[in-house]
């Protein structure tokens, strides 16, 4: 595998991955990850680039990207989205992080003011980022919690795992989003002989969505399920 690296200027990073043979048949139209810094340096910039940095964070977004792809079995350019590159913004005045299409912004007073392994916290990030951007969302119809579970869910199984996740058995509602899903949802995947419960969801979930799904699945209601769930933990 050969790599180039491009410095087009100090803010603005792309890491291409040129790729041979079989290797370049499997990643399709991707090619590459764009980063730009847009963060003051007293308020995350620094930090950034000194704990994390742009080649860091760039083949971070190829291996999220590859672990994603495995977790929905999306193995061909049929089945998954034709972006042909994703773009990281570390964003100033942002707090957090969020993605559009294949655009994630993560926000650099996150990265200045968080307590701890900044870098494997923002790995964590960039997985649960990465996932948004591959799996599909019901073409409008998934419940939010639902499309963040399955986010967190991606980065649960990354082992990216951060403290303030809550333990498993932990929750209200099914669809409560974030980890709460997250743990909902490894539980179903673990009731499928094959683990492909994850998958076979986020395959159907490519032209719509509905709560009967788990019923297709797992032969309960979501609502079952989340009852059997929660009965492990009482």
């Amino acid at each position: 595998m050969a790599s180039q690296l491009i410095l087009p200027n100090f803010s603005l990073f792309i890491l291409a991955i040129l790729f041979l043979g079989a290797l370049q048949g499997s990643r399709g139209d991707f090619r590459y990850v764009e980063i730009e810094n847009k963060a003051t340096p007293a308020l995350g910039g620094d930090r950034y680039i000194h704990d994390i940095g742009d080649e860091y964070t760039a083949m971070k977004v190829f291996n999220a990207t590859d672990f994603a792809w495995e977790i929905f079995q999306e193995n061909s350019t049929a089945t998954r989205k034709s972006f042909t590159h994703i773009k990281v913004v570390i964003q100033d005045n942002l707090w957090g992080a969020f993605t559009e299409k294949n655009e994630i912004h993560i926000g650099a007073l996150y990265i200045q003011n968080f307590t701890g392994d900044v870098k494997f916290e923002i790995t964590g990030i960039i997985y649960h980022e990465v996932s948004l951007v591959w799996q599909w969302y019901g073409n409008g119809e998934a419940p939010e919690g639902l499309i963040d579970g399955i986010a967190d869910y991606v980065r649960l199984k990354s082992g990216y795992v951060p403290y303030y996740f809550v333990k498993p058995g932990q929750g209200d509602k099914w669809d409560e989003g974030q980890s709460v899903t997250a743990y909902f949802l490894d539980y179903c995947d673990n009731l499928k002989e094959n683990g492909s419960f994850i998958a076979e969801l986020n395959g159907k979930m490519r032209y719509g969505y509905s709560d009967a799904y788990f019923v297709e699945l797992l032969g309960k209601t979501v609502d079952e399920l989340w009852s059997d769930y929660k009965a492990q933990y009482n």
